[in-house]
């Protein structure tokens, strides 16, 4: 419910997109951002540890994850 609340959407699926090609995939992630926190700093983190999770869960090579910053939580 909280990962529902901070992404502002009732779908998650409409937050991640997936394209798996010949042994690798792409991934693609929206997320709010606390204010005051680095969106650079946010988005690498966030980006290997889905990468990491990932490939240890299917055994695929990520090749990417792209992050897409759709807006900036101030109520935190």
């Amino acid at each position: 419910d909280n990962i529902v609340e901070l992404l502002g959407r009732k779908n998650l699926s409409k937050g991640v997109s997936v394209e798996v090609g010949e042994g690798a995939v792409t991934l693609g992630l929206s997320l709010v951002v606390t204010y005051g926190s680095s969106i650079v700093d946010v988005s690498k983190g966030v980006s290997e540890k889905v990468k990491n999770a990932v490939e240890t869960m299917t055994g695929l090579d990520v090749a990417e994850v792209n992050i897409n910053v759709t807006g900036v939580d101030i109520d935190h």
